[in-house]
């Protein structure tokens, strides 16, 4: 078995999600204590407990959902300390999950990092009008041709035939009618807080620099694609935080990421985290590579089964 650890970006929580993992596992539980104590609040009672308002706001949801990704992996290592990874990657939030993983930087420097990034981009929300949505079919070129008339990004590359656009509220809303009238049938708007993705979140990306150059980093000791590139980030650690800067309005080449490693000889993807996003998109990109996830104790426990 060669794995890909991947890993849940923003839109995967739900209230409860953490809460029997920990039970299960006292590695899963010694890292959500770890980002209570670390961030003056109590990340663990929102997983738990929500409510679901909170859960969806950036400055909560993003450390929620990195404390939930780490600690999975955390509890897998614990159990099957065998499985070792042959690459790691994750969707948008997910990327900074994938880089504690690859031993970037520690779990509580990653967790300052994404909460201060959820706070920048909670801001750029509130200070633009912005919107997104899914054009599930149809032609990248097209769609590519329709945002740029429309004066908006494509936000996510996510598999063949998944591409999510974004930019003023107005403007999606005209590209998603002159799809339409090119004949797409599913262009569906997305119930979103903001443009994620988009140029409306340059000013975030920006500022996430400072705290980027503050944040201790490492090479990674596993291959790591990032979602900017699309491939494996083998340049150094300027590299990946110019990246990461850059993935903020970027677009989110997820379908590259995970064929750079398929390429590679990868045969088993193994999601971490809140929900089933990308295995459901793992089987749009290959059906010929096992795809597991590692979300709930019950997953956990019969991971080997």
């Amino acid at each position: 078995m060669k794995s890909l650890f991947v890993f849940s970006g923003q839109g995967a929580q739900f209230a409860g999600m953490g809460k029997d993992i920990c039970t299960a596992s006292p590695a899963a539980a010694e890292l959500f204590k770890q980002a209570d104590e670390a961030l003056g609040w109590s990340v663990s009672d929102l997983c738990f407990n929500g409510p679901e308002e909170k859960l969806q706001e950036s400055r909560f949801c993003q450390p929620a959902i990195y404390t939930m990704s780490c600690a999975c992996l955390a509890a897998f290592k614990e159990k099957y300390p065998e499985v070792e990874a042959a690459g790691c990657a994750g969707l948008s939030l997910g990327e900074f999950s994938a880089l504690q993983a690859a031993g970037v930087f520690s779990f509580i420097d990653g967790l300052k990092l994404v909460a201060r990034r959820g706070e920048l981009m909670d801001a750029a929300c509130r200070e633009t009008n912005g919107g997104m949505a899914s054009v599930l079919g149809g032609e990248l070129e097209l769609i590519r041709e329709v945002c740029a008339q429309c004066d908006i990004d494509v936000a996510n590359l996510n598999c063949p035939g998944q591409v999510v656009i974004s930019g003023e509220a107005e403007k999606v809303d005209a590209a998603v009618a002159a799809l339409k009238d090119k004949g797409l049938r599913k262009v569906i708007p997305l119930k979103v807080a903001g443009a994620y993705h988009s140029r409306l979140m340059a000013k975030a990306g920006e500022q996430l620099k400072t705290v980027l150059a503050d944040t201790p980093m490492a090479a990674p000791q596993i291959p790591v694609a990032q979602n900017y590139t699309g491939t494996i980030t083998e340049s150094g650690v300027d590299a990946i935080k110019e990246n990461l800067v850059s993935q903020v309005a970027g677009s989110v080449r997820w379908e590259d990421c995970v064929n750079t490693f398929l390429k590679l000889g990868a045969d088993t993807v193994i999601e971490f985290g809140p929900g089933n996003v990308l295995s459901g998109l793992m089987r749009r990109i290959s059906r010929d590579v096992t795809a597991l996830n590692i979300g709930t104790a019950e997953q956990l426990e019969n991971f080997s089964k």
